[in-house]
């Protein structure tokens, strides 16, 4: 499949997606816009957009990829392309998206990690090593951001059932489900001001697949 059918096949989800927000909840003001945030200059344009439709409170850097394959034997290039997509689109975004709420002296960022960042496993490959530098990413702009009261939170999850497990023929209930990484992040942006959640780790209950 081509990477420009990819594209269109991801904008026309996207636009669905949005669609299905303002007919469930038409009170909310739901915007979208299609960027590849693996790119640099995309990653900066989906920034300066976002800041012209509000001035955010919470970043979600959500942005990712996954390759399953171990360091000897993944694809050339996969380092290169984990790397772009997992780490600099979060770097790119929240470096436009900042001096805001600098300038605020507020605000969240959460960046979506893994508990491949916390632990090597088999396979990992440059999926765990980006996401590894994600996690560092993440403890540098935390310290970084105190003195304006910015907080930082890495989330790291563990399967959740997305579309990239629904052919894996695992049963669903083995899973995390999606909302309940949302209700975390949600949660975890509810806190006193002199709160931070730092770290949110969350696993199926019977354990890693």
């Amino acid at each position: 499949m081509s990477s420009s059918r990819v594209h269109q096949e991801g904008w026309a989800e996207l636009y669905k997606t949005t669609e299905e927000l303002l007919t469930k909840f038409p009170a909310v003001t739901v915007k979208a816009k299609p960027f590849d945030l693996a790119k640099k200059e995309q990653a900066k344009e989906f920034g300066k957009w976002c800041l012209q439709q509000c001035s955010p409170d919470i970043l979600v850097n959500n942005a990712g990829s996954f390759a399953g394959a171990s360091v000897h034997n993944e694809e050339d290039g996969a380092l290169e392309e984990m790397i772009e997509t997992n780490l600099y689109s979060a770097y790119h975004l929240t470096r436009v998206i900042l001096p805001e709420m600098m300038r605020k002296k507020s605000g969240h960022v959460f960046n979506m990690s893994s508990i491949a960042g916390l632990k090597a496993y088999p396979g990992g490959g440059s999926y765990s090593i980006s996401k590894f530098a994600l996690n560092g990413f993440s403890i540098n702009l935390r310290e970084e951001m105190k003195p304006y009261n910015i907080k930082v939170t890495t989330v790291c999850p563990g399967a959740a059932y997305t579309d990239s497990w629904a052919a894996s023929g695992i049963d669903r209930k083995r899973f995390i489900e999606a909302d309940d990484i949302a209700k975390m992040i949600y949660a975890a942006s509810q806190l006193s001001q002199q709160a931070c959640v730092e770290d949110i780790v969350i696993r199926p209950q019977l354990g890693d697949l």
